[in-house]
């Protein structure tokens, strides 16, 4: 499916933000501090397994970083 993931338009397999997640952050990581939008709109961490992507959406995943 195509998907606009952080501005960049690809093509991805996932069908739910959780799968996405586990696509496109490192192994091991454990997801704290981090923050997803669907066409503009958080999801909340909770719905992660549940939310389904459609064709064209957009995504946004954004990443806490220590350091200040």
């Amino acid at each position: 499916m195509e998907l606009t993931i952080n501005g960049q338009t690809r093509q991805c397999g996932a069908t739910t933000v959780d799968d996405l997640l586990k696509e496109e952050l490192d192994e091991g990581h454990t997801r704290r501090g981090i923050a997803v939008a669907l066409n503009g709109q958080v999801v909340p961490r909770a719905e992660w397994e549940r939310v389904t992507f459609s064709k064209g959406d957009r995504v946004e995943i954004v990443r806490a970083l220590p350091g200040g």
